[in-house]
């Protein structure tokens, strides 16, 4: 083969990918879909491998450029992938729960057999996402939250106990750490009924897989885009996401802690024990058909409680005390209400103390509609379906985004949205929230089976916190905030410092 037959060849493949691009980039144009441009070999969001934004800020970015164009849906690429974009909450209502047996898939990469740990609850569709929903939904009532309780409760004990001894020697608190100690110790307690003693030990295994998670090579971002991209050539390449040494110790250790529950008649008040339980009684009555729980299904949900648990609250504690830091007057009134609620339970945090912290709860909402723990999520339709209203047909297979820190920001559905002001999540103003407006936790069958938890650690993190301690900014604090490229969970760049003053010092 001459130069010129292989230049004739270069020239032949660049003109394929072209057209390849060229004609997928028509997909929304060819069905009248208003879209976005794409940019050739991007579609419309940035390259993980080469991020200058954070996800957050690109979902607000593309939610602002379609809401300037009046439209209430419209279309994006992610890379060549056609996806829908939804803006307007009737249309939402429609997907997330009128219709919702058109969309009851999110679309996520799931591969059973190389990376085990991603077949669980948030993932997985179908048939098998509704069973197993149904299996785990009794895990979460407020029953089993109350008989749960306890656990938090200590764990707010060593957070502080920790910070008494912190606090003593006047340094700045990395607080988004800390926080994450707390909720690792609460999460390891109650998902899998190991002690973790994260302030103890920084470099608990628990701790460091944890982090592990969240952190990302550009060969774990690479195979992430095929994943997210390509789902069925991510599975043909038999990619896992997850890092094989994070899914070995979580399948051994759960292997381990149920082995040594069975054989010495252990039995513990967590979500552990729940699946356990729910094994052994599937157990008796699928004897022969093979449909009762199995371990690797275990592992899996115990997984995604114990990431989706620790990262979340963690974050959502860290954005709630940096604007309580720069709202002195909220903060107080804060610090009052969880006064006052311990007085009439003796000083301590019950379970039922803790229901009745409402104004704390309202500043949790305000945190999370201001800085969502997720800034998007996906469902996929399943059989074709027509927008209402429109003549708008989507196809079996399209991935539809709903842009949640896009909505939460939207001056629309919230006055000066830029503002912290729990008042919006008042009993007198809530009402007037459209609920799909607030997407913290999902909405419709696929709602968060975790919130009611996720709620109750938070705030048991916060008001330990804040009964003892007045929360300032630190000057190691980089302002204006700035949300972390690396992370799809939103956290910042070069942490979050404050400091603390012990009260009645």
């Amino acid at each position: 083969m001459d130069l010129i037959d292989i230049i004739s060849l270069i020239v032949a493949f660049g003109a394929i990918v072209f057209v390849y691009f060229w004609w997928s980039y028509k997909y929304w144009e060819r069905r009248n879909v208003p879209y976005i441009p794409p940019r050739y070999l991007r579609g419309n969001f940035e390259s993980p491998l080469g991020r200058t934004t954070s996800q957050f800020d690109e979902v607000i970015k593309l939610y602002n450029y379609a809401k300037s164009q009046g439209w209430k849906y419209c279309g994006i690429y992610n890379i060549t992938t056609p996806l829908l974009m939804v803006l307007d909450l009737d249309l939402l209502k429609s997907i997330l729960t009128k219709d919702f047996s058109h969309f009851v898939d999110r679309g996520q990469y799931v591969n059973e057999k190389d990376d085990p740990l991603s077949a669980h609850l948030f993932s997985i569709g179908g048939e098998k996402w509704r069973n197993l929903r149904v299996k785990f939904t009794p895990t979460f009532t407020s029953g089993k939250m109350r008989s749960m309780f306890q656990t938090i409760s200590d764990c707010g004990l060593a957070l502080e106990k920790y910070l008494e001894e912190e606090v003593l020697d006047k340094k700045p608190i990395d607080i988004k750490t800390i926080a994450a100690c707390y909720t690792t110790d609460i999460i390891g307690s109650a998902a899998f009924g190991i002690d973790c003693n994260s302030f103890k030990e920084p470099d608990s295994p628990f701790r460091t897989f944890g982090k592990k998670i969240f952190e990302s090579d550009g060969l774990r971002r690479l195979k992430i885009v095929i994943a997210v991209a390509f789902p069925k050539l991510g599975q043909f390449l038999r990619l896992n996401v997850t890092p094989d040494d994070v899914s070995k110790f979580f399948i051994k250790m759960v292997n381990d802690t149920v082995e040594y529950r069975i054989m010495n008649n252990v039995v513990r008040k967590d979500f552990l024990q729940c699946l356990i339980d729910l094994k052994s009684q599937e157990e008796q009555t699928h004897k022969k058909d093979g449909k009762s729980l199995t371990m690797e299904e275990i592992a899996a949900q115990s997984f995604i409680f114990f990431i989706a648990g620790f990262e979340t609250s963690s974050t959502t504690m860290t954005f709630a005390l940096y604007e309580l830091a720069l709202h002195p007057e909220i903060q107080d009134k804060a610090r009052e209400e969880i006064v006052q609620v311990l007085k009439r339970h003796a000083g301590e945090f019950s379970y039922d103390a803790v229901n009745e912290l409402v104004y704390l709860k309202q500043i949790i909402d305000e945190t999370l509609r201001k800085y969502p723990a997720l800034p998007l999520v996906t469902r996929v339709c399943v059989k074709d379906y027509k927008l209402p209203g429109t003549d708008v047909m989507i196809e079996k297979g399209t991935k539809v985004i709903i842009p949640i820190s896009g909505i939460h920001h939207d001056d629309r559905h919230y006055e000066d949205p830029e503002k912290f002001d729990p008042e919006r999540f008042s009993e007198a103003n809530k009402e007037k929230i459209n609920p799909y407006a607030h997407l913290a936790f999902g909405e419709g069958p696929r709602i968060c089976i975790g919130m009611r938890f996720g709620i109750m650690q938070t705030k048991v993190g916060l008001a330990s916190i804040l009964k003892n301690y007045k929360v300032r900014l630190n000057e190691k604090t980089k302002t204006p905030l700035k949300i972390s490229i690396r992370s799809f969970i939103p956290t910042t760049d070069g942490g979050m410092w404050l400091t603390m003053e012990k009260i009645n010092e």
